[in-house]
């Protein structure tokens, strides 16, 4: 029998009159809910196979209903996510300024970085994937169970040009191997479309796992104890000028979800949907003991989102959004090899980090410390032809080394905080390297010695012909001082690296502030050996790379220079203690840039660092600083054959390891990776490491031609 339903405009006057195909039996129709919904974006749980373009003129409508909860289906997220969809929710979910909006929230809470692997999870019909690579993000996949939306969102990202990956999958049993991606989001309401709280759980243990440790999750979510005290339970509105939508919505009886009924009409052809749906109604607590149940640490609620549409209608659970993230701390997974997959077995010699570090702040290492051995990590496990062991208990190290010695083909010397951490004792680790016999990457004993002795590389440095600032050498037994050459200088600890003891007020200017800046040296940083008094040069700061063994194969990277614009007017331009290790210093935003300089100048340098690194017996990679005096004569500060590795982008908080041969890399065209593989590479090409097995040998020469080449 056909029925008709009644709607009453507010202004009481006018009627509309709504068609459909009715039953007796109201039991059959709950199942054959379909289409669209409002305040939702897609899920990655379900999804509706067909294309949602071709609906017949009417459908199978049920009449009142008393009790909305009995006629969801548990699994309703398989049904409604089609062209209707896109239809009805359109002014928020489709709207492109809004979603500009959100890319710009989002990435700026994430702290998105190019090279970051995203991963856009319940992605509905790609628009935050699709703004992401808009925006230059290199590797962006979206997952989504609607075979539709997921249509839609490659359609879009072909006609644009754009290299985004979608995929349908269900986000309870992500398609991916673990520690895939940086960072995952769900964004749009896309969460808490389960029956059960346990099968949200599923999704968020799923997203812990696909994470690479220190990989962040951010979900955009209905703010739950909001709707339940202002949800409209009643409303209608004119999608176009030939559809409109009537909504009606009430909470389940354990008031945990939100239960929505939709109607849509076409104007000519009557009733073309009517569905039920359920969203359960997360708090900001309820999200944060999820997110703790499944691993997650650190949760930060950032507040709340609110949505404008252009209708100016019912907004629904997209009204007022919770924006929470995450973190996953959490080791990396074993990677599983077939025992001929592994060209090279390489053990990594790291600081211990259970031990006291007289560096770092308070002396210990913290979460940014354990961030910059993770993302290391990570960089070595791109390197195909390698299987990494980490040693990082120095108690233990001589008899670990012993046990693996017939296992592997050598070291990579990675420990620049010394044996035991205690930095006068960088030189043991390759000592008992040599002592084993066990091949390593990395300069030996020797010029580690050599080079951590600031006063000494000056000497060796102007009998080579090489030009170093002024300077003069106090002993702590000293009682006096003098300076053979006028204000400003700068007061340093002869021993030492990671800028120790090096302050804003290091550089003075007069008698007193350098006797104040020898004292905070001795007081502070409890140093009581030879201090160096230098000039202190005021122009550029420079930094040099190699890597590679001179005069065989070796690469100069680009030169960079430290970019002080930002530095309020009146502090001294130095990359000291406060920019590596105090995050509320105005230098916790020094910069680095490749250098501007005249040809003769590099030159100069450039030729400097090649002499020194092959009379200090140098190997594999270094670094050299260096410094214009205010005529752009340049000047040679320190040599370090050992510097940290650590990332080009730093930890979370911004600080890790020295960074800057990475740095020197990235502006050659190089990855932190691809860095790391040509110090593998050129300690390979020096010790004659081959091969083990042929199949891998013209992988190995390719990747050796393509370093040159870079």
């Amino acid at each position: 029998m056909r029925a008709f339903f009644f709607l009453k405009r507010k202004d009481g006057e006018k009627w509309i009159t709504m068609s459909g195909d009715s039953e007796d039996n109201n039991e059959k129709h709950k199942k054959r809910h379909v289409n669209g919904s409002r305040g939702k974006k897609s899920n990655g749980a379900g999804g509706n196979h067909s294309n949602g373009s071709n609906h017949r003129q009417s459908v199978k409508v049920l009449g009142p209903v008393s009790n909305l909860e009995e006629y969801v289906p548990h699994d309703w997220w398989s049904r409604i996510f089609n062209s209707l969809y896109l239809k009805t929710d359109g002014d928020v979910v489709d709207d492109q300024e809004i979603t500009r909006y959100e890319v710009d929230l989002f990435s700026s809470i994430l702290k998105l970085k190019p090279e970051d692997r995203i991963l856009d999870l319940c992605c509905g019909q790609g628009r935050h994937s699709l703004e992401l690579a808009r925006r230059g993000y290199k590797f962006v996949e979206g997952l989504d169970k609607s075979h539709y939306l997921i249509h839609k969102a490659k359609e879009r990202a072909k006609k644009e040009g754009l290299n985004v990956r979608f995929r349908v999958g269900d986000a309870r049993k992500l398609p991916y191997p673990p520690d895939t991606f940086d960072v995952v989001m769900i964004l749009g309401n896309s969460f808490g479309y389960f029956e059960t709280v346990y099968d949200d759980l599923r999704v968020l243990k799923e997203v812990f796992r696909v994470l690479k440790p220190w990989g962040r999750v951010l979900i955009d979510v209905a703010d739950g104890e909001y709707l339940k005290e202002h949800f409209q339970p009643r409303s209608w509105e004119w999608v176009d000028k030939k559809h409109f939508v009537v909504r009606e919505r009430s909470l389940s009886a354990d008031r945990q979800r939100l239960i929505s009924r939709e109607i849509i009409t076409h104007v000519e052809k009557g009733v073309i949907a009517d569905h039920f749906y359920a969203e359960r109604l997360y708090t900001k607590e309820g999200l944060r003991d999820l997110l703790q149940q499944a691993g997650l640490s650190d949760v930060t609620i950032h507040g709340d989102l609110t949505t404008f549409s252009k209708r100016n209608q019912d907004l629904g659970m997209m009204e007022k959004r919770i924006v929470i993230t995450a973190i996953a701390k959490k080791e990396w997974t074993p990677i599983k090899r077939r025992e001929k997959e592994s060209l090279l077995t390489v053990a990594v010699i790291l600081g211990d980090p259970t031990k006291r570090d007289p560096l770092k702040p308070g002396g210990v290492f913290d979460e940014d410390d354990i961030y910059t051995i993770d993302a290391l990590k990570d960089a070595l496990r791109q390197l195909n032809g390698y299987n990494f062991i980490y040693l990082n208990n120095h108690d233990n190290l001589l008899q670990d080394l012993i046990k693996l010695k017939p296992k592997i083909d050598y070291v990579f010397n990675l420990c620049d905080e010394g044996f035991n951490n205690d930095p006068r004792k960088e030189l043991h680790v390759p000592a008992i390297l040599e002592m084993l016999n066990i091949p390593y990457t990395g300069s030996g004993p020797q010029p580690l010695a050599h080079c951590y002795d600031k006063s000494l590389i000056r000497g060796l440095a102007r009998e080579m012909g090489i030009p170093v600032p002024k300077a003069v050498l106090i002993k702590p037994e000293d009682e006096s001082v003098e300076i053979p050459f006028g204000f400003p200088a700068i007061v340093k600890p002869n021993f030492g690296d990671s800028s120790f003891g090096i302050t804003c007020r290091s550089v003075v200017n007069n008698s007193e502030e350098l006797l104040n800046a020898i004292a905070e040296i001795r007081e502070r940083f409890g140093y009581n050996r030879p201090i160096l008094i230098e000039e202190f040069l005021t122009g550029k700061d420079l930094t040099v790379g190699i890597i590679g063994n001179v005069p065989d194969s070796y690469m100069v990277l680009p030169i960079t220079e430290e970019d002080y614009s930002s530095l309020p007017e009146g502090m001294p331009p130095i990359c000291g203690y406060e920019a590596k290790w105090l995050p509320d210093s105005p230098y916790w935003n020094i910069k680095t840039k490749p250098a501007e300089l005249p040809p003769e100048t590099e030159t100069i340098i450039v030729k400097s660092c090649i002499s020194l690194f092959e009379r200090l017996e140098i190997r594999d990679y270094c670094r050299f600083d260096w410094r214009l005096d205010a005529n752009g004569r340049p000047k040679l500060l320190e040599v370090n054959p050992n510097p940290g590795l650590g990332a080009p982008n730093g930890a979370p908080h911004g600080r890790c390891w020295d960074g800057h041969l990475a740095k020197m890399a990235k502006f050659a065209g190089m990855s932190y990776a691809e860095m790391l593989g040509a110090i593998l590479r050129a300690a390979e090409q020096r010790l004659g490491i081959r091969p083990k097995y042929e199949k891998y040998e013209k992988v190995g020469e390719e990747a050796r031609v393509e370093a040159r080449a870079t």
